[in-house]
């Protein structure tokens, strides 16, 4: 058995093997970089206009309008002193343009503009290179691409960008009591639910599931499905099997198709039966079957193996501190990730702390991590993880 540390170590030191493709704009957001962007050119590329308004040469209370320039009109003006030119946001400003001011803060009376204030030299105007320079440094490797970086990274005239290729998913639950939702339940049976929540929490953080299976608690078809998984696979989730009971096959069934146990078992609570394993390039994650531990399992652990092997600047949960809205006492022998609810800038312990109660942790949004034996007071900070 492993502590948290030890286990989370020896996942963020494994060897991986990134790869590349050139994705287009429209389909990278998520992606991280696999090179570094610089400017090719200055950014604005211009002076211009940050408003609608005029452009005005000399600081003068009253000048003679010459002229209008509307956005991406590259027509060289050249203002002398003591005229103005109509001119609209992003437009670029004429030559010898001490600054320019709102039409709000004027009035016109035939060619002649009358200014309500004395304009200051270099007001409204977007200098050329003021918000980027010709080979500045844009983006890292390893930026995870956002909504706004791809909003950048197009300013840019980039139409394509290179990016590590996300790591393929396979999932396998695993329970002769399982049925699927829709189905009748007999006594004895649950509506197998793991694989959607894993699935879905690949899905809200970039990943996807490319196959999943379910089969039941068999020697046999465990082995054979988790070798034509890995076929397919770079990180091959299971949840269920991975405990000591009489029909808890998945750690003998990855055992005999070659996966090297890199760690089995965590000093922590819930989510104790965790394995993490290799084989050559490709990983294996074999969680508890308890929805809240493998939910738990998840977040803790696999969530950053995979923003690793897709060569992001991430590395899991953003992790905050906040003050305990009450109490709490961990009566348990181990450190503890407990369903939790942020609100107001605190953090409260809900009730249904269970394993396999999942209700606590839909109505939550955060893992609080409270070590063993360990009593809080109202209003001490904790560490707590946000799930949403």
């Amino acid at each position: 058995m492993v502590t948290i540390e030890e286990a989370l170590k020896i996942i963020q030191d494994q060897s991986v093997n990134l790869k590349t493709e050139n994705r287009h704009l429209e389909n990278c957001l998520g992606f991280s970089l696999s090179e570094n962007i610089t400017a090719p050119f200055d950014m604005p590329s211009f002076d211009n206009s940050a408003m609608d308004g005029y452009a005005l040469c000399g600081i003068h209370s009253e000048y003679k309008i010459v002229g209008e320039v509307a956005a991406g009109d590259m027509s060289e003006i050249e203002l002398k002193e003591g005229e103005a030119v109509r001119i609209f946001t992003g437009a670029k400003v004429p030559g010898k343009t001490t600054a320019v001011i709102m039409q709000e803060k004027v009035s016109i009376h035939g060619d002649k503009l009358l200014l309500e204030t004395e304009p200051k030299e270099g007001q409204c105007i977007r200098r050329k290179g003021e918000e980027l320079k010709e080979g500045q440094l844009v983006f890292e490797k390893g930026y995870s691409i956002t909504p706004a970086g791809i909003g950048l990274i197009g300013s840019l005239g980039i139409e394509k960008v290179e990016v590590f290729k996300k790591p393929v998913i396979n999932l396998i639950t695993t329970g002769n009591e399982l049925i699927q939702p829709g189905k009748p339940k007999a006594v004895g049976q649950i509506f197998e639910s793991n694989s959607y929540a894993l699935t879905a929490a690949c899905e809200n953080f970039g990943f996807h599931c490319k196959d999943k299976k379910q089969i039941a608690d068999d020697f046999e078809p465990i082995k054979s499905g988790v070798i034509e998984s890995l076929e397919t696979a770079d990180v091959l989730i299971l949840s269920g099997g991975i405990s000591v009971g009489d029909y808890d096959f998945v750690k003998q069934a990855l055992e005999e198709n070659g996966v090297e146990e890199q760690f089995y078992k965590v000093f922590q609570k819930p989510g104790k039966p965790l394995y993490f394993g290799k084989k050559g390039d490709k990983f294996v994650f074999a969680l508890p079957g308890n929805p809240a531990s493998s939910l738990s399992c998840f977040y803790v652990y696999v969530l950053p193996f995979l923003y690793q092997l897709s060569g992001s600047d991430k590395n899991g949960l953003e992790r905050y501190s906040f003050p305990i809205s009450h109490d709490f006492e961990n009566r348990g022998d181990r450190p503890s990730f407990l369903k939790a609810k942020i609100s107001n800038s605190k953090v409260e312990i809900l009730n249904g702390q269970g394993s396999s109660m999942i209700q606590s942790m839909a109505l939550g949004n955060a893992l609080a991590f409270i070590d063993a034996e360990t009593s809080v007071k109202k209003g001490d900070p904790i560490e707590c993880l946000l799930i949403s």
